[in-house]
Parts: C-alpha cells; structure tokens; sequence
C-alpha cells in the first residue's frame, strides 16, 4: 500500500471521528460569532461622532490656582476645559474614581451637582435623544453589561425611557460616549459571552477553561488539517453528486479560514490565561496647582492672538512644572517639529451614519496641535507635544528618558492599539531593556492610556489580522464584517450540516 493511500485512508479515519465534536464547537463559536458582527452592524449608534464645541474665551478669568485654592482644592489629577450647552466650564478631577468638579471660568464659582448634568447633555448630544431619562448612576466598576474592554471608569450609565432600554455610558473626564446598548445589544452580548468568550468561567477556573475550549476549538483545526490532507491525497475525476460534493467543494475555500479562525482563537485563549486581561489605563498624579498662579486670563487676547484655541489643560511637564496645554485647531499651523500634519492626511470628518458608525472603530483624532504656557511664569515652553509625551512616558515606566527606542504620534486605532482605549491622538513610545514595553500617552490629560509588553504584541497582530480579519481594512469596517460573517455562514452551512449529514449517514451505513 503506497504512502498515498495510507495517508488517505489515516485523514479520512481521524477526519470522520472529528466530525462531530468538530462540528457542534464549529456551530457554537461560528453563530455566538456572528452576535459580535450583529452588535456592530446593527447595534445602536451614536447620531454624533465629534465631542462638542464651545467658544472659548478666558479673557478676565482669575487665575485657575486662585479658583481652585478658594474651593480648597491645591492638587488635582487633571484640570481641563469642557463644552456645555453652548460655552465653556472648566473641569476639575480630584479623585480618578469619584465625580468631577465644575467651575464658571468666568465668575470662578464653583456649579454643585454639574458632573450628572454633564453626563446627561453629552448622552443627548451624542444620540439626539429627547427622551425622558428614567435613571443615572455613577458607575465605578465594571460589570457584565459595561465591561472591561470598555477600559473607562468611573462613567454615568443612563438609561432612557422607552422599551427598547436605551442606555448610554458617558465618561464626562474625557468628553465621550464610553458605551450604548439597547435590550437587543444586551441580548446579543449576553449570548457573546456565554458561548464565545465563556466570561461566565470564574479566574480560578481559567486554565480548565483553557483545556476544554481549546479541546474542542482544536478540533476545528484538525477537522480542517485532515480535510485538508483528504483534498491532496484522495483525487476524484468529476464531483461526486449531493452533499458530498458541495462539501469537498467548499473544503477548498472554507478550510483555510477554519483553520485562521480556530489556531488564533486558541492563541487568544491561551495568552487570556497567562495574563488576564486588564485595563492598563492611568491617570497622572496629582498637580501641584500652587505653583500655576500665572493670570492666564489677564493676557488671554495677547497669548491666543492669530490662534483658534478650542481647549485648555493643565499638564505637568519636566520636574513638576505646571504647564498650560492650549489645544489649537486641528487645521491650526504650528512651527516645523511640533506637530506631524502629514499625519492628518485623508482624515475627513464622519458625518453619515455609516462613517460615524465607521469611524469610532478606525478613529478620527477630533484635536489638533498644541501651545504650551508655563503656568507659573506665563512664558512659552520651548517643548511641545513631543517632549511633553516623551516625559510622561518615562514617568510611568519609571526610567530616564534615554531608554526610549522610539516614538511617534498615533492618529488612528490599529492592532497595537484598538478602539477600546477610545482616546486619540496619543503618542507611543518604544522601551528596549529593561523595560521591553510600549506605552501610548495622552499628553491633553497626562494620562497612560494603555501599555503592552512587547512578548504580547504578537498575539494583538495575529488576533486582529487573523482572527478578525483586519487584513481587510481597504473595506472598511462595515463591509470588512459583512465578508467575515459571510465566510462564517458559509463555514457553518456546507462544512457543518453537510458535513454532519454525511456523518450521520455514515454511522447510520455502518449500523
């Protein structure tokens, strides 16, 4: 008996008994997949994609230590403008997990109760909902319904009236709509999780977890390896008539992507296991406010003179000097080196349904450059977003600025840094030893908006490009899941019924 045949008839034996373990892991992964595809093509969508506006006009306000000290507040984690209802506040975070606290640039009076009024005009901006709101809570943890992919805390869940409830998950920090659902996203997570993600096994069952979903997600791959060797070894000279036929068929297209979706899956898995998945985001220590006492609002006409400002911050830069950050147009033009404007090539703004739908998964960085002010004397800071970020980063990874490798703006979401961290622009920066990591900084609010080592980065590529088919992103995200869902109908419509009705009419012979 030659090698050919034997390997033939060694495929078909393994392939045969694969079939059905094989085919109710392809069924159970393949429709709870097509949930998450489901959420995104069809799941509420923000009405507005863009964070809101207001003219902003500091000419005439006391100085924003003065402000602050007369409602006792010295330090804060982060000191920035906001737009309300057609003008500016200035928002002020002391605890990361508590509310924010507003203050009248103008008057300096500080607004009582003004953070869950922020939430509920960011949530009506966002969706154009006129709705009557039945509940809104702070919410500090993450839970089944807001989890940790969603990487912000605290936010203010706000459910509306109605009986499709409508919820939305505002993070008033950064201005944005963190999350929404409805009471179908909520079915469909709820089916995600149970059947694809198994987020109901507990942490100290995860390697149990590991070993029985990666059991029968192996089963997929070595279902797809033996057709595979079935299709090489075994030739027939017409298509055989009926089911087996469209199956052998299909094997020549499907066995590929089978095989794409199960290896990557179990990699997920595995490395899921070996480091759970957290939220690596960090807010910046607190700032010293005694030492900003430059009256910015004195010299505001001067300092902004031929600029469009849109916000303000304060940041601390190099040795704990305060700094304000004047966030310009992004069309602003700044000084060669401050800024990468051919970075910003081709970013339109999303305005249809389809491009906001679109856009808060590839992103659209909705800031331009920056000014920066030393709060403490009211010179211009010779650095600029780059030192800036250069400084933070090596402040969070707690060596000297020379350890860094490399740097640069990063203006959309990719595999290495995705739509869950929500904010852009940030900048990433590169560690080699000792620290064999790279962080992404948000230099508007000195925040660490996510940090990967380096031994994890594969399995991000491999995930996003091979599980999730990213390498389809020249479609868009819209048509890039209708291919994916595509092939996965296909996979489960001629490799799982027609394969299981060929199993089963086997066994069935054989009895």
């Amino acid at each position: 008996m030659s090698w050919k045949t034997k390997t033939a008839r060694w495929a078909c034996g393994k392939h045969g008994w694969l079939a059905l373990v094989g085919g109710i892991s392809l069924f159970l992964w393949g429709l709870s997949g097509l949930t998450h595809i489901a959420m995104v093509l069809f799941g509420p969508q923000q009405a507005q994609f863009m964070p809101p506006r207001a003219p902003l006009n500091l000419q005439g306000s006391p100085p924003v230590a003065e402000m602050l000290g007369k409602a006792g507040i010295d330090r804060a984690v982060a000191v920035r403008t906001v737009a309300y209802d057609g003008h500016s506040l200035v928002q002020v975070t002391t605890d990361p997990h508590g509310m924010r606290r507003y203050f009248d640039p103008v008057s300096g009076r500080e607004i009582p109760g003004q953070d869950a009024r922020q939430a509920e005009y960011l949530a009506r901006y966002y969706l154009k909902e006129a709705r009557p709101i039945t509940s809104i809570t702070l919410q500090t943890g993450f839970d089944a319904d807001y989890g940790w992919v969603n990487r912000l805390l605290p936010v203010w869940k706000i459910r509306f009236a109605g009986d499709d409830q409508l919820t939305a998950y505002v993070h008033t920090e950064t201005s944005s709509l963190a999350a929404v659902t409805n009471r179908t996203k909520g079915w469909l997570q709820t089916v995600f999780r149970v059947l694809h993600s198994w987020d109901w096994v507990p942490p100290s069952m995860v390697w149990a977890k590991v070993i029985v979903a990666g059991a029968m997600v192996g089963s997929l791959a070595a279902l797809a390896l033996t057709g595979i060797v079935m299709l090489v070894t075994i030739r027939r000279r017409k298509r055989a008539e009926g089911g087996r036929g469209w199956h052998r068929v299909a094997g020549y297209v499907l066995a590929l992507p089978l095989i794409m979706f199960s290896l990557s899956g179990i990699y997920h898995l595995v490395q899921a296991a070996i480091t759970p998945p957290i939220s690596q985001m960090r807010m910046a220590t607190p700032i010293d406010l005694r030492a900003g006492r430059f009256p910015i609002g004195a010299q505001w006409t001067g300092i902004t003179r031929g600029l469009t400002v849109e916000s303000l911050s304060l940041v601390e830069g190099a040795g704990g000097r305060p700094l304000y950050r004047l966030g310009l147009a992004r069309d602003e033009a700044m000084p060669r080196g401050e800024h990468d404007h051919g970075a910003h090539a081709g970013h339109a703004m999303p305005k249809t349904a389809m491009e906001i739908r679109s856009a808060r998964f590839e992103g659209v960085q909705p800031t331009g450059p920056a000014l920066y002010i030393d709060a403490g004397t009211g010179a211009v800071a010779p650095q600029g977003d780059r030192e800036l970020a250069r400084t933070l980063a090596s402040r969070y990874a707690g060596v000297s600025e020379d350890k860094i490798a490399g740097m640069r703006l990063v203006t959309r979401f990719g595999p290495d840094y995705d739509f869950r961290n929500k904010r852009l622009p940030v900048w990433r920066v590169d560690y080699a030893a000792p620290v064999n990591a790279t962080l992404f900084v948000d230099t508007a609010t000195g925040a660490l908006a996510d940090r990967v080592e380096h031994w994890q980065m594969p399995e991000r590529y491999v995930f996003s490009f091979i599980h999730k088919w990213n390498f389809l992103f020249p479609l868009g995200k819209i048509g890039m899941n209708v291919v994916v869902g595509g092939f996965m109908i296909a996979l489960m419509l001629f490799m799982g019924v027609i394969g299981l009705q060929l199993y089963l009419r086997l066994r069935r012979s054989r009895r």
